[in-house]
């Protein structure tokens, strides 16, 4: 069985998505379409503007999706989902990819998403960290002995934990953590601690985007973020959508989980490849491939 997974926030890179416009008709035909849609032409950026125009919040995440959205949709019925998965904000791409979203619905919600998370960066100072090398128990552990706020923010891989949290907390942590055995505690440049309490004014401004969202019935589970289960409940989809900003990726159980339910082979749609290596940190012997191009 095939799944189809989709990156999130960081994969982008200048360029993405252009083979596709010049080649397809109805890639061209979307990427104009999302243009009118976000209110600028967003393909100027992909295609040839500059990495840190690519890098703002409310182009980044449109970027990614429109190239993962986009990709699938010309590929058509060659890779038709049997079930899907997305890396945070792949999340929206996946649910596109399943029947759940129309391709504009799809893309109203992540530049919503983008605007509501930007605003909320900039309410208070903050940042994420990557932890290598350590169970996930004992970062976990020491993420909550911490008088600030630090959480758990991506479960990666076997190792490779993500955490978020204010400045001052983060700093803390990464010191405690190295303490305890990280082989590495690595600040990264983020615009500020996504998926962690910092995210709740985001999340409050997205729940009402969507809640008065219609949401179809899936053609295949989409095993989320939130609790790295299978789902096909609209209701279900649209609550753990929500909760998702504020509430950890759990990527290495989804791929567990996915892995369990039959999944024998994994094929990762849009910029990057980023995913493709987690899949192999969690089962060496499965196989995937990566597609960004056609």
């Amino acid at each position: 069985m095939n799944a189809l997974i989709f990156p999130g926030q960081g994969a982008q890179f200048v360029g993405m998505g252009k083979d596709l416009y010049d080649n397809y008709p109805l890639a061209k035909e979307l990427f104009e379409k999302a243009n009118e849609i976000v209110g600028f032409r967003i393909t100027d950026i992909m295609f040839s503007g500059t990495d840190e125009d690519l890098r703002q919040t409310k182009v980044t995440q449109p970027a990614i999706f429109l190239h993962s959205v986009i990709l699938s949709k010309v590929l058509g019925d060659k890779y038709k989902p049997q079930m899907v998965a997305g890396h945070s904000l792949g999340e929206f791409s996946a649910l596109v990819a399943n029947g759940v979203l129309s391709f504009e619905n799809g893309l109203s919600l992540v530049l919503k998403r983008a605007l509501a998370m930007q605003k909320a960066c900039e309410l208070e100072s903050s940042t994420m960290a990557a932890i290598l090398g350590l169970e996930d128990e004992v970062v976990e552990k020491i993420c909550a002995d911490i008088p600030e706020v630090v959480v758990p923010a991506n479960y990666n891989s076997p190792g490779q934990l993500v955490i978020s949290g204010s400045i001052k907390g983060i700093e803390i942590a990464c010191e405690k953590l190295k303490e305890a055995g990280a082989k590495r505690a690595l600040p990264l440049k983020v615009g500020g601690a996504f998926h962690s309490p910092l995210m709740d004014p985001a999340k409050i401004e997205l729940a009402q985007a969507i809640e008065t969202t219609p949401f179809s019935e899936p053609i295949c589970p989409i095993y989320q973020n939130v609790d790295a289960k299978p789902h096909t409940n609209s209701n279900d989809i649209k609550k753990n959508l929500i909760a998702q900003l504020t509430s950890p990726v759990r990527w290495t159980q989804i791929m567990h989980n996915m892995i369990s339910d039959g999944a024998t082979s994994f094929t990762e749609l849009g910029p990057g490849n980023v995913l493709q290596g987690l899949i192999k940190k969690v089962n060496r012997d499965m196989e995937v491939e990566s597609i960004q191009s056609i």
